[in-house]
């Protein structure tokens, strides 16, 4: 039982779990799981209680059981119990600030992620303000490769999504083709396909992999499929540079998105024998707060803390690309703009601390309190705070998907704002096609007409 008194109102939280929840900033979607805070000032008492938790504390009251959830037991095997027996008695105040001193560096934070725990990482994110998490997310930087180099400090990398509602090869390619004039595809050139079929799958991944060959792009391909449909394409030859799959903070959200380590661990093995890509980093995540509580698989755990045991799981696999869609569901899970932005920033943050190369795509679907101004200011406070990658989608609207995302134009306009650059063996590229000169856009920019 914890317990703490605020302007004479006492409050008691009966677990670690529940003082996690309701120190959480407001989010739909734990209000409808009817765990958050029934007030500010009750919000205010458990960020206490979470301040004066030690690391201990948490390690020690898993907010599922190791033996119940196999996400649980994949944080807590790969724990550097070395590093995490160094801190375990600090508080998680001392570690909010130990974080944000000016004299800890990246490769301290580095180190010490070996030994925290998602529930830490979540629990110190609690604590922290927006500007907090802007300043916590510059110091770190990771990096992976697959055929590029994401992460690299003043370089800021997109996914082209050339996405089409019917998969229609010539709207694809059209598409792909305006992503790539305007400097969006270094991450990966990835595509959602309408049809899941391993057939259709492989055809989008031969034209993607051939038109890479054909213009020599430094990227890689990607088709959004099911993991297991994949798979199969691979088996059959098709060429796949970077694999996908969605990903959730519980073991029965993941039963239900039909994925466990034992595919996970299949599918690296399988691209690391068979994948197109140099690598070692040939997977692709995409995670977001708000699907366990979609699913009715949250067990009782808030959005936040779900979405960072996301983060422990996904690093077992060293994935070169892991983007935040959080304001993908909707209102039910995340009201508006204010709550979208909030939640960008701390899985930002939470993902960066897990030593993961992550992305971030400041989403919203057309039924939410949110708009293109909020969009953007998530977009360029995330920039800010040195997230990894972006979407590029054509007008800033996915046809085929339903939501608003970033656009070609708004990643040209981020990196122009920021004074960041392409990854480095893409922008070599764009200068060799007239299309970027000295880190800037040139007038061929968006002129299709390159690619006859």
């Amino acid at each position: 039982m914890f317990s703490c008194t605020v302007k004479n109102v006492q409050f008691r939280f009966r677990s670690v779990s529940e003082v996690l929840a309701k120190a959480s900033e407001e989010k739909s979607g734990d209000i409808m799981a009817k765990i958050a805070a029934e007030s500010y000032l009750e919000r205010m008492a458990a960020k206490i209680v979470l301040s004066q938790m030690t690391l201990k504390d948490i390690y020690e009251n898993p907010v599922i059981p190791y033996e119940k959830d196999e996400i649980t037991r994949i944080i807590y095997d790969d724990l550097n119990q070395f590093i995490y027996k160094e801190v375990s008695g600090w508080s998680v105040g001392e570690l909010r600030d130990y974080i944000l001193a000016h004299k800890t560096n990246t490769s301290d934070l580095f180190r010490l992620s070996k030994g925290l725990t998602s529930e830490m990482i979540a629990g110190v994110a609690k604590l922290m303000s927006s500007i907090d998490l802007v300043m916590a997310s510059q110091k770190i930087r990771p990096t992976a490769h697959c055929n590029t180099t994401i992460g690299e400090a003043g370089r800021l990398a997109f996914r082209c999504q050339p996405n089409h509602p019917t998969d229609n090869p010539e709207g694809i390619l059209a598409s792909m083709k305006e992503g790539l004039s305007y400097g969006s595809g270094d991450a990966v050139i990835g595509v959602n396909p309408n049809n899941d079929s391993v057939e259709s799958v492989s055809k989008i991944l031969h034209m993607t992999h051939d038109f890479i060959q054909n213009w020599e792009v430094p990227t890689q391909n990607c088709v959004l499929a099911h993991i297991t449909t994949q798979m199969k394409a691979l088996e059959r030859g098709a060429p796949i540079a970077l694999m996908f799959q969605s990903l959730a903070g519980t073991q029965e959200a993941n039963d239900d998105f039909g994925v466990s380590k034992e595919i996970l661990d299949e599918a690296f093995d399988m691209m690391a024998k068979h994948g197109t890509s140099t690598g070692p980093n040939q997977l692709y995540f995409e995670t977001g707060q708000g699907s366990e509580v979609s699913l009715d698989a949250h067990s009782d755990v808030d959005m936040q803390t779900l979405e960072a045991r996301t983060y422990g799981y996904a690093r077992h696999w060293k994935p070169f690309m892991v983007n935040n869609v959080s304001g993908f569901i909707g209102p039910e899970t995340l009201y508006d703009g204010r709550q979208v932005i909030r939640a960008d920033l701390e899985d930002l943050f939470m993902g960066k601390l897990h030593g993961l190369p992550m992305g971030i795509a400041p989403t919203y679907t057309n039924h939410m309190q949110m708009d293109q101004n909020d969009q953007e200011i998530g977009g360029m406070l995330t920039a800010l705070a040195g997230a990894n990658f972006y979407m590029g989608v054509p007008g800033g609207d996915d046809v085929m998907l339903s939501y608003q995302d970033t656009s070609y134009h708004d990643d040209a306009s981020l990196r122009e704002m920021l004074g960041l650059r392409p990854l480095a063996e893409f922008e070599g590229w764009l200068e060799k096609m007239g299309i970027m000169d000295n880190g800037r856009l040139t007038d061929r920019a968006g002129d299709l007409s390159i690619f006859k």
